[in-house]
């Protein structure tokens, strides 16, 4: 069965960084385009930055150039580091891939639990 299991998460003063990652495991055959979301409280989940597998990188205009995306192929592995945060960067970060799984039926939409993450100012 395949899974995503994020990590990375916690408290950072305002102006900080912090790095989450996120791996697949289990049964896997292909990866493809993996992304990181956020839902801040009392908000709708947003999404921040996506990576395709030829590593072509898109953000949303709230983390454009403080949040880099990047991932490694061999790891099944995306990463979030995120520079510069501030108290609006607050919220329960999840990662979502597209994966097929070996003997499967093609590529389905995955998501791991999430990992909180608390600016404080």
């Amino acid at each position: 069965q395949v899974r995503l299991v994020e990590s990375g998460g916690g408290l950072v003063q305002a102006g900080g960084s912090l790095r989450l990652s996120c791996t697949a495991s289990g049964s896997i055959s292909s990866i493809g385009t993996m992304a990181w979301y956020r839902r801040a409280p009392e908000k709708t989940r947003e999404l921040i930055a996506t990576i395709n597998n030829a590593g072509h990188a898109n953000y949303a205009d709230s983390v454009k150039g403080r949040f880099a995306i990047s991932r490694d192929n061999d790891k099944n592995t995306v990463y979030l580091q995120a520079d510069s945060v501030n108290v609006d960067d607050t919220g329960v970060y999840s990662c979502n891939a597209y994966i097929s799984a070996s003997g499967g039926w093609g590529f389905m939409n995955y998501w791991g639990q999430g990992t909180q993450v608390t600016v404080s100012s």
